[in-house]
């Protein structure tokens, strides 16, 4: 059986549309058989734009159906949130393993892949994704055919102080490799190739060689996902030459046809390690299965965002709000962090409940109305900020009065606190590995319409 990937930050149309789902399920009056039918031809026009297989399409709708009309809702779960954990469920287990990709203390990284993939700037990503992580780095340019390959490696690593070892005069890449090893001393190297094609067989058999001298720790294929289902044969031939170990999708940010790439890939059984989500350096992360379905189905990713929060907002403060110590003070450090972690929307994409209230054009919607937040944060009192209980409905005349708002602006901002305040002690106490469930999906779905 396939194994059926998808990707929300990449397919914000695929996003909506489930998002749209899970809003007409919990909009609904009565759940019943029509109903269903109707969701489940939804879901079938969300996958099928996503260009995921028609095969593996027909066979998820029809597990999700059948789930739905039999299956009794499980204790304090009610109709709706039982078919909304269904479809969570077999999303989920058609990702496949949803085993973390694991920090290696030590290890060699050969990075393979198709021309133009985007495989020099993802090794650079790569390396940049490690050495955050206190772990020394270096790369070893081993691309002899494209022009200005070493070059290009050197201008993006440089900024980051990433070691690279080239000999950009030298057309031996077997020779780079060896001199690359004696000369690197760190605790990952990662090896960057040339691009070659599954039918180009002199560029295979000098990959086949150079993986050989290299000895690997893991095998990288980095594919575009743009070249949609086809990704599926040029993994199998990558995979049968060298036995990679996991693959990098690049420019997930705008590709409409990465349904497609990541279900062809997925089908060859070669597990999605990290994701290439946009252009900056920081724009890699790892793939997970669970932090995926939840995203995409707007119940959040509070883990990935607190990743991304690390080189922004302070590490003691973090572990603070997954306590629950979360005070106005906080979100109004979060709403000036927020831009520094990448796209605004992709960002609130992460936040529980967010991604299904996002309307289009959030980004612009939400950037005014966080102004405006900010601004009314600014008219309140320190002791207000820092003890947001004792806002009554007479402070929050005066705090609007003196932000230029109205008190309905002001009691907005409490509610959107609330929720925020709300999922992180949740979230805390889930533990970092579980995430939200499903079944708390109806009460985040009533939340913040932004």
């Amino acid at each position: 059986m396939g194994k059926l990937l998808l990707y929300n930050m990449a397919l914000e149309k695929l996003g909506d549309s489930l998002s749209g789902v899970l809003r007409k399920i919990s909009r609904a009056g009565l759940i019943d058989e029509r109903l269903v039918k109707e969701v489940i031809k939804d879901i079938q026009r969300a996958l099928l734009s996503a260009d995921v297989n028609v095969k593996l399409v027909m066979k998820i709708s029809k597990k999700i159906q059948e789930r739905a009309l039999k299956e009794k809702p499980k204790a304090g779960l009610g109709r709706k949130e039982h078919i909304i954990t269904i479809l969570y469920e077999e999303l989920s287990n058609l990702l496949g393993s949803s085993k973390n990709y694991s920090l290696p203390n030590k290890s060699r990284i050969l990075m393979v892949g198709l021309q133009g993939s985007g495989k020099t700037t993802t090794t650079v990503k790569l390396a940049r994704y490690f050495s955050k992580r206190g772990l020394s780095t270096s790369i070893i340019a081993a691309d002899t055919y494209r022009p200005a390959a070493y070059e290009q490696l050197f201008q993006l690593a440089e900024p980051f102080k990433i070691r690279i070892y080239g000999e950009p005069e030298n057309k031996n890449a077997i020779e780079i490799v060896k001199y690359g090893l004696q000369e690197l001393n760190t605790s990952i190297v990662i090896l960057d190739t040339a691009g070659r094609h599954r039918k180009e067989e002199e560029l295979f058999k000098e990959m086949r060689e150079i993986n050989k001298k290299f000895k690997p720790d893991e095998k990288f294929l980095v594919i575009d996902s743009n070249i949609g289902q086809q990704a599926g044969a040029q993994a199998k031939a990558f995979h049968e030459s060298i036995g990679i170990t996991g693959v990098i999708l690049t420019k997930l940010d705008g590709s409409a046809r990465g349904g497609g790439a990541l279900s062809a890939v997925a089908e060859t059984g070669a597990p999605v390690r990290f994701i290439g989500v946009g252009e900056k350096m920081g724009d890699l992360e790892v793939f997970n299965p669970e932090r995926f379905i939840s995203r995409i189905l707007g119940m959040g990713d509070l883990q990935t965002l607190l990743e991304k929060a690390k080189g922004v907002l302070d590490e003691k403060k973090a572990k603070e709000m997954l306590k629950g110590d979360f005070t106005l003070d906080d979100l109004y450090e979060q709403l000036q962090s927020i831009k520094k972690m990448g796209p605004l929307n992709s960002v609130l994409s992460m936040i529980p409940g967010m991604g299904m209230s996002l309307p289009k054009e959030a980004s612009n919607v939400t950037e005014e109305k966080f102004r405006k937040f900010l601004i009314i944060m600014d008219s309140m009192t320190v002791k207000e900020r820092a003890k947001p209980k004792i806002i009554n409905a007479s402070r929050m005349k005066r705090v609007a009065r003196g932000a230029g708002s109205e008190p309905e602006d002001v009691k907005e901002l409490m509610n959107y606190y609330k929720l925020m305040h709300n999922a992180f002690k949740g979230f805390g106490k889930r533990g970092m590995k579980r995430g939200f469930s499903p079944g708390a999906l109806s009460k985040i779905m009533k939340g913040m319409k932004f």
